[in-house]
C-alpha cells in the first residue's frame, strides 16, 4: 500500500483525481493496483498504446464502468477540454483517475479549464517513513542512502543495475520530456549544468557562478533550473528572511528527488534524504488538507545557518538541523531556537543510537524522527 492510496480512494467518490510526480515513481503501478483492489471492473487506457489511443478517441468503454484510468492523457492535444466534456457529461457514471509523467503538472498549471473538477496528489519515492512490506527501517535507511527511493532500484537492491537505471532515466527526461516541452538547443550543456548541481547539494547555489562554468547567460541558467524543477528532478529550498534583518535573501539550495542522484559524501546524501522526506510530507499535507506549507533554510551574514525551516501559512512550525555524526548540540540551532521560539526544534543525526533532549531541542536519529504513523496508515514493513 502506498501512503496516498486511501486518500485517493476517498477523493475518487467526489471528483476526478490526478496523480503527478517524478518519472518512474510508481504512478501507473499505483493506478493499476487501485483498479485491481477497489475497482475490479474498471478500465485502464494508456495514450502511448495505439489500441488504447483509438479507444480514447472513440470513447469506447462501458457505460457502467465504475472507474476509468487515463494514463499519459496529457499527450493528447487539447486533452483538458476533452476530459472536461467527458466528466461533465458522464461524471455521475464513472470515477476518473488521471496519471502521467511530470509533464502532467506542467500542463495542468497552464490555463486550468478543469478547475474545481479534480483533486491533485503528488506521489514521491519511498522514504524512511514509507517502506515496502518486509524491509526494516535499518535496511530501508541503508538502501535509501545508497540507491535512492525510486521503486525499481530500491526493490532490486543492486548497485550496478541502479547505475544503469539512473543513466537511462536521466537520458529519457532530458532527451524526451524536456525536449518535448522546452525549446532548448544544447542538451549537452544542460546535462553539464545538471551534473554541477549534483555536486552542490546542501550548498548555496549561485546561478551566476554556474552560468559562468557552463558558459551560458544567467537568464539561461535560471530558466534551466526552473525546467529541472518542473520535471521533478530536483527542488529548490529558498532562504527564510522574515524578521531576520541580516539574513541572506537570494541564493537557494538545491536537492534531488532521487537520493541516488547526489554526487557528494555521506553528509550531503543524508541532508538530501532529509530534504526529500520533508518535502514529501509537506506535499502530502498540502494535497490532503489544503494548507500552504514551505520548506526553507536560514543563513545570516555571520554564517549562522539552519538547514531546514518548516512553515505553515507563513508561520514557523519547526527548525531542523542535520548532522551525519556530530551529536553535539548545534550552536546555530540553539541561537535561532532562542531567537525565533519555534514550537519545535530538532537536530537529526544519522548515526545517533538513542535520542535525547537538551535546551528544549530534541536530538534524534532519522528512524525515530520519521515515523510511518505520520501518514495515518501502515507504511512500513
Amino acid at each position: 500500500m502506498r501512503y496516498i492510496e486511501p486518500y485517493i480512494l476517498k477523493d475518487l467518490t467526489k471528483k476526478m483525481v490526478f496523480i503527478g510526480g517524478p518519472r518512474q515513481v510508481g504512478k501507473t503501478t499505483l493506478a493499476k493496483y487501485l483498479l485491481k483492489t477497489s475497482y475490479p471492473d474498471g478500465e485502464y487506457f494508456n495514450w502511448d498504446y495505439d489500441e488504447d489511443r483509438q479507444r480514447i478517441l472513440n470513447k469506447k468503454w462501458r457505460t457502467d464502468t465504475e472507474c476509468l484510468v487515463f494514463d499519459e492523457i496529457h499527450k493528447f492535444p487539447k486533452w483538458k477540454n476533452w476530459l472536461k466534456g467527458i466528466y461533465d457529461v458522464t461524471g455521475e457514471n464513472h470515477s476518473f483517475l488521471i496519471t502521467g509523467s511530470a509533464r502532467l503538472d506542467t500542463y495542468r498549471r497552464g490555463g486550468d479549464s478543469l478547475l474545481g473538477r479534480y483533486h491533485y496528489w503528488r506521489l514521491h519515492p519511498f522514504t524512511i517513513d514509507e517502506l515496502p512490506e518486509g524491509i526494516s527501517p535499518t535496511e530501508g535507511f541503508k538502501r535509501l542512502m545508497q540507491l535512492g527511493g525510486f521503486p525499481e532500484p530500491f526493490l532490486e537492491n543492486d548497485v550496478k543495475e541502479t547505475r544503469r537505471w539512473r543513466r537511462e532515466r536521466f537520458d529519457r527526461i532530458i532527451r524526451e520530456d524536456i525536449r518535448d516541452l522546452e525549446s532548448i538547443r544544447n542538451l549537452q550543456e544542460l546535462s553539464l549544468f545538471l551534473d554541477l548541481l549534483r555536486n552542490r547539494v546542501g550548498g548555496l547555489v549561485v546561478l551566476s557562478n554556474l552560468a559562468g562554468d557552463v558558459q551560458v547567460s544567467y537568464k539561461t541558467a535560471k530558466n534551466w533550473l526552473e525546467i529541472l524543477e518542473r520535471m521533478y528532478l530536483l527542488f529548490s529550498v529558498k532562504p527564510y528572511s522574515r524578521s531576520l534583518p541580516r539574513a541572506i535573501l537570494k541564493p537557494p539550495k538545491v536537492y534531488f528527488f532521487d537520493n541516488g542522484d547526489v554526487l557528494g559524501d555521506d553528509g550531503a546524501r543524508f541532508e538530501n534524504l532529509v530534504a526529500t522526506t520533508l518535502i514529501k510530507r509537506l506535499h502530502f499535507l498540502e494535497d490532503r488538507d489544503g494548507f500552504r506549507y514551505e520548506l526553507k533554510f536560514i543563513r545570516d551574514k555571520e554564517g549562522r545557518e539552519i538547514d531546514f525551516v518548516i512553515l505553515k501559512e507563513g508561520i514557523i512550525e519547526e527548525l531542523i538541523e542535520v548532522k551525519y555524526s556530530d551529536e553535539k548540540l548545534s550552536r546555530h540551532l540553539r541561537y535561532y531556537t532562542e531567537k525565533l521560539n519555534p514550537p519545535k526544534a530538532t537536530q537529526l543525526v544519522a548515526t545517533l543510537k538513542k535520542p535525547f533532549d537538551k535546551n528544549g531541542i530534541r536530538i534524534t536519529n532519522p528512524i525515530s524522527y520519521f515515523s510511518p504513523s505520520f501518514y495515518g496508515i501502515n507504511c512500513q514493513g
